[in-house]
C-alpha cells in the first residue's frame, strides 16, 4: 500500500492463531490517510469535528465522473456546472489510479484548482473523490476550501476508468466509524444494468 510521504507505513500483524489460541485475530496500525480514505473537515480546518460525527447522508449520493486525465490543473468551471448539476458526489478520473503502487503515483498528478473547489461548494457537492494521493499540493487551498465548507474529500480511489462512460450512478463511501479527523473507507459505485 502506498503511503503519503512522511506518514508511517501501515502494519498488519496476526496477533492470535486458531492453532495456538483457539481463535484468529489481527492487529492493524495505520494512519487515517493511507490507502482509500475520506478526509473530514478537521483534517485541515480547526473545528474539532470527528468524521464519526458527520451524518451518514454525507457519504452517499448520486455521482458522476469527470475525466481530467489530460490536464495539469483542472479549472474548467463550465464543465463542472454541466457535468455535476444533478449530482452530490463528484469523482475525478486522472488516470493515476492505474499507477498505484509505483513511484510515479506520488508525483505529477493532475490538480484541482481552487476555483473548481469553490464551484463545487456553490453547487452543493458533499463529497469529492479522486484517484490520486491528493487533489492539490501545498498550500492545499482546494482542501481548505472544500473541507472549510463541509465538503468531504475521498483520496486514492480505484477503477474510476470503469465509470467514464456511465452518466450517473450512486456512490456509497463509508468511512470507519472512528473519532478521528479522517478515516479509512470502502467506497463503491452502484451502477444500474
Amino acid at each position: 500500500m502506498q503511503v503519503y510521504p512522511g506518514d508511517t507505513p501501515p502494519v498488519l500483524n496476526q496477533s492470535h492463531s486458531l492453532a495456538s489460541d483457539g481463535y484468529t485475530d489481527h492487529q492493524l496500525t495505520t494512519g487515517m490517510h493511507t490507502g482509500t480514505h475520506i478526509d473530514g473537515p478537521w483534517h485541515m480546518v480547526d473545528n474539532n469535528c470527528h468524521i464519526s460525527d458527520l451524518p451518514m447522508n454525507n457519504f452517499m449520493g448520486k455521482a458522476c465522473v469527470i475525466d481530467i486525465s489530460h490536464e495539469k490543473e483542472f479549472n474548467n468551471i463550465q464543465h463542472i456546472r454541466e457535468k455535476a448539476k444533478d449530482c452530490t458526489i463528484v469523482l475525478f478520473h486522472t488516470g493515476y489510479g492505474q499507477l498505484f503502487g509505483t513511484g510515479k503515483y506520488m508525483t505529477g498528478y493532475p490538480l484541482i484548482g481552487n476555483e473548481i473547489a469553490e464551484e463545487m461548494v456553490a453547487l452543493g457537492i458533499k463529497l469529492v473523490g479522486i484517484d490520486t494521493v491528493s487533489p492539490d499540493i501545498a498550500p492545499y487551498q482546494a482542501h481548505k476550501t472544500l473541507l472549510g465548507k463541509g465538503v468531504l474529500i475521498a483520496e486514492n480511489l480505484a477503477n474510476l476508468h470503469l465509470l467514464l462512460d456511465i452518466p450517473a450512478f450512486q456512490v456509497i463511501a463509508l468511512p470507519m466509524k472512528i473519532a478521528a479527523d479522517s478515516a479509512l473507507a470502502r467506497i463503491i459505485a452502484l451502477v444500474e444494468t
